[in-house]
């Protein structure tokens, strides 16, 4: 099962608290493991801020209020910027049709420009499973997943982003159960 491009979508039940109610963006898979960013965990950290920390100065005031994204547990110092469409960036990878994500520094001075993507997200630090593990989660019932959704990742508002990605389903999470059944 290829989960590139797919949306996590934490179970109710899911009690880790790096993933509790989130939606993950999954942007690699295979059999080493996976990764991806968290797209509904924002910080109290505003993008102007970040690129200052950067010495990178910033003409664009509207990507100096975005906010920043806890992509995920794993190297939290470290940037990830999702967007579309993909571009010419030093450091991207193209994860699906018109989506990519970068992590090099040319694509944090064009948003602070107003030359970046059309559309993006930031995040600092990503989700990360070694192999197996995520198909283990699956298995165990933590996850939902399912084709992702352009909209969700860069337009909704971040805490509507949990039920849009399951409503996507046809799964209402207020009415999913913890007991688990099995055949």
């Amino acid at each position: 099962m290829d989960l590139l491009n797919h949306f996590l979508i934490a179970m109710p039940t899911l009690a880790d608290p790096n993933f509790s109610r989130t939606v993950t963006y999954v942007c690699a898979h295979s059999e080493a493991g996976a990764m991806g960013i968290v797209i509904n965990r924002p910080l109290e950290l505003r993008l102007g801020e970040m690129l200052g920390h950067l010495d990178i100065e910033i003409s664009d005031q509207q990507v100096e209020q975005m906010q920043v994204l806890q992509g995920g547990p794993v190297q939290r110092e470290r940037g990830f910027v999702l967007h579309s469409p993909p571009g010419d960036w030093e450091a991207v990878l193209e994860v699906a049709q018109g989506i990519a994500v970068a992590t090099s520094r040319d694509i944090l001075e064009a948003l602070a420009t107003g030359e970046g993507p059309e559309r993006s997200a930031v995040a600092l630090g990503y989700a990360g499973w070694g192999a197996g593990q995520l198909e283990q989660e699956l298995a165990a019932n933590a996850w939902l997943s399912g084709p992702a959704d352009r909209a969700i990742i860069f337009d909704l508002p971040f805490k509507e982003r949990w039920d849009a990605a399951a409503g996507l389903l046809g799964v209402d999470l207020d009415l999913l159960t913890s007991e688990a059944g099995h055949a």
